[in-house]
C-alpha cells in the first residue's frame, strides 16, 4: 500500500516557516553585529556619540515639534507637599535616571513634617545634562523668590544641580542669566561626581522603563525619545568632557554644599536580581550572562569600590566639599523603601540633619 504523502499545502508552508526562521536568525545576527560595532567605536570616541545623538535628537525636535514637545510628560516645577505657614527654605527634590516622583515617595513627607515645603522638578532625563541644567533655568520662575531653596538631587540629579549653580543661578565672576529665588545649599545623594561605570548599563535600564510603560498603557515611541537619545549616560562616564567641565568650574562660597552616600554591607541580591529581571523582559539568556559576568567584573569589593551598587564612595567625593557622610544601602534604598514595612531608608535622617544645620544661616 503506498505512504501517505502530506498535502501540498503542508510541505509548502514548512518550507515558507524554515525560511522565515532562517531569515529572522540572519536579521538577528546582523543586529548583534551593527549593534557590537557600534558600542565598540561609542566606547572609543564617547565625543562623536553624544554629538551624534544631539544632532537627532535636534532634527526630531525639528520635524516633529508637537510630539517632540515634553509638556504632556509631567516635566516642570511642581509643588509636592505644602507646609504649615513658615520662613524656612523651600526645598527642590531632583531626581535622576528614570525615576522621577517614587524615588521621593519616603523623603517628601519627611521633609514637610519637618517644616519644609517640598517642591519637585521632573525632566527630560536622557539628554545632557546641561540640557537639563538649562529646562531647569527654564522653569525656575514657577517657584516662588521669597525666600531661599535647598536643592536636593540624587544621583545625577546632583550633577544638575552643581551644573545650574555654577552656569545659571549663581556663577562665580558673572551676572546670573536667571533671576529669581536664590539657593540656600546643594544637598547631593548618592552623586556620581567622578562619574559611573553603570552608565553603561543605561540602554538595559530604558528597555525595562519602557517594558512598565507598556505595561500600564503609557507606551510611546516618542516618549523615550523627548527624554532624549542617550546622551545622559555619556556625560556620566568617568573622566567625560562634561564632568571635566563641571569639576573645573568654581563654586559659589555663598551656596554650601553636602554630600550623602551609601556602602553596601551585603551581595545587592535585588541589584542581581534586577540583571535577571532586565534579560528575561529582553528574552536573552546570552544577555543575562554577559550582564552578570560584566557585574562580577566590576564590583570585586563591594566596599569602598562598588559603594552603593551604582556609585563607589570614591566618585561621591567632591574637591572643597566636607567627606561624605556614609550610611548603609542601595543606590536607591537609602531614600526608599522597597516594602511598606521597611524600616525607614538610612538617608532621610542625616539629610533633614543637614537641612536643619543649614537652616538658621538662611533666616538670619
Amino acid at each position: 500500500m503506498p505512504s501517505r504523502q502530506p498535502p501540498a499545502d503542508d510541505t509548502v508552508h514548512r518550507r515558507h516557516s524554515k525560511r522565515l526562521r532562517r531569515r529572522l536568525l540572519q536579521a538577528t545576527a546582523v543586529i548583534l553585529v551593527v549593534a557590537a560595532l557600534w558600542t565598540g567605536w561609542a566606547e572609543l570616541h564617547p565625543g562623536e556619540e553624544r554629538a551624534l545623538r544631539i544632532l537627532v535628537h535636534d532634527q526630531l525636535d525639528a520635524w516633529f515639534p508637537e510630539l517632540m514637545s515634553p509638556a504632556g510628560d509631567g516635566h516642570g516645577i511642581h509643588l509636592r507637599l505644602p507646609a504649615a505657614p513658615t520662613e524656612r527654605p523651600r526645598l527642590l527634590l531632583i531626581h535622576g535616571l528614570d525615576k522621577p516622583g517614587i524615588i521621593w515617595d519616603d523623603l517628601a513627607p519627611a521633609a514637610a513634617e519637618a517644616g519644609f515645603e517640598v517642591w519637585e522638578l521632573r525632566y527630560p532625563n536622557d539628554q545632557g545634562i546641561d540640557r537639563s541644567a538649562a529646562f531647569l533655568a527654564e522653569h525656575w520662575s514657577a517657584l516662588p523668590d521669597d525666600r531661599p531653596v535647598f536643592l536636593i538631587g540624587h544621583s545625577m540629579g546632583g550633577l544638575l544641580a552643581r551644573e545650574f549653580v555654577t552656569r545659571w543661578r549663581h556663577p562665580v565672576g558673572e551676572p546670573a542669566k536667571v533671576e529669581g529665588a536664590p539657593i540656600g545649599g546643594l544637598l547631593m545623594v548618592g552623586t556620581p561626581n567622578q562619574g559611573s561605570e553603570w552608565a553603561r548599563l543605561r540602554i538595559w535600564l530604558e528597555l525595562r522603563e519602557h517594558f512598565e510603560d507598556a505595561q500600564r498603557r503609557r507606551f510611546s515611541l516618542f516618549a523615550g525619545l523627548r527624554d532624549g537619545l542617550g546622551e545622559a549616560k555619556i556625560d556620566l562616564r568617568p573622566g567625560s568632557a562634561f564632568l571635566q567641565a563641571l569639576n573645573a568650574r568654581p563654586w559659589p562660597a555663598s551656596v554650601p554644599r553636602a554630600i550623602i552616600g551609601a556602602r553596601l554591607v551585603e551581595p545587592p541580591k535585588r541589584l542581581i536580581a534586577s540583571l535577571d529581571a532586565a534579560a528575561a523582559e529582553v528574552g536573552s539568556e546570552a544577555l543575562g550572562e554577559q550582564l552578570h559576568a560584566w557585574f562580577d567584573e566590576l564590583g570585586d569589593g563591594l566596599g569602598d569600590g562598588l559603594g552603593d551598587g551604582a556609585v563607589s564612595v570614591e566618585s561621591l567625593q567632591l574637591e572643597g566639599v566636607p567627606e561624605p557622610i556614609i550610611v548603609t544601602g542601595t543606590h536607591r534604598g537609602m531614600l526608599r523603601r522597597f516594602f511598606a514595612d521597611d524600616p525607614t531608608p538610612s538617608a532621610i535622617a542625616p539629610i533633614i540633619k543637614q537641612l536643619e544645620v543649614w537652616t538658621p544661616s538662611q533666616m538670619d
